[in-house]
Order: C-alpha cells, then structure tokens, then sequence
C-alpha cells in the first residue's frame, strides 16, 4: 500500500528528484539517524507520543528518549521490542525497526521469536502480559531497562 511520501515520489523524475529531497527531508531516513527517524514517523503513524510508548514499555523516560534519539545505544534487543510493541508496531515494523537498530530481525526459526510474533499479531495485552506469556511457555521475559 503507497504512503504519501511515495505518491508524491510517483510524480518526480530525474530532473526534479532533489527538489523531492528537498521539499520532503523532514520525512526521510538518513542514514546515520535512521532508526530516529523511522521510530519518529511510526509514532506519528500510530497517534502515539513517545512518552505514552515508554510507560507502556516499562521504560524510564529519559532513557527511552536517549534511546529513540540515538543518543544512547543499547544491547537488549528486549528494549526494542518493548518499544515497539508499546507502539502498536506489526511484526514488519519491527523487524525494520530492529535491523535499523543494527540487531537481529525476529525469526520464526527461533522459538522465542516465533512466540513474540505471535503476541505481536495477536497484541494480548501489555507489556506484563506478555512476559507472563512467555514465562507461561518456559521462555524468558522481555528483559527491563534495569536487568543486565
């Protein structure tokens, strides 16, 4: 399904393509800013604030900022995925989200990814909920900013 961004793409040629850069750079992923850029335009999509999306996650604020800003990185890809989704994010989204992040994408081959995906299509509940999920089938939770 074509977005917006890509309805107006449509319309451009070689010649007129950096006029597109141009006029529609606030909706573009750089490079070196993707996963921000992509995680801010999700967010937008979605109707959600980033401050909702961390008390969701179970994330603290600040840290959950530094996160999406790319001010700080972290290893847990659990806080990605708490991340998105808190977001409300398809499995498509975050697996893009995760490989954007430079972490592994879920993969069905996985049993624990296979469960998340899973959860991610069904959505039953927080983020507590699905911890109970997994732990109901002998996985471990989705790790907290806190745990090492």
């Amino acid at each position: 399904m074509p977005n917006k961004l890509e309805d107006k793409l449509f319309k451009v040629n070689v010649d007129t393509i950096k006029e597109f850069f141009r006029e529609n750079k606030d909706e573009m992923i750089n490079d070196e800013y993707a996963f921000a850029s992509y995680m801010r335009q999700i967010f937008k999509e979605k109707g959600v604030s980033q401050q909702e999306i961390f008390l969701y996650a179970d994330i603290p604020e600040r840290y959950g900022y530094k996160l999406i800003s790319q001010e700080k990185h972290t290893k847990q890809r659990d806080i990605i995925l708490r991340i998105c989704y808190s977001a409300g994010m398809t499995i498509e989204e975050t697996k893009k989200a995760l490989r954007l992040y430079g972490m592994p994408e879920l993969y069905v081959e996985y049993p624990r990814d296979a469960l998340l995906m899973v959860i991610f299509k069904d959505r039953p509940g927080d983020i507590i909920m699905v911890n109970s999920i997994l732990k109901q089938n002998g996985m471990e939770p989705l790790r907290s900013s806190g745990m090492v």
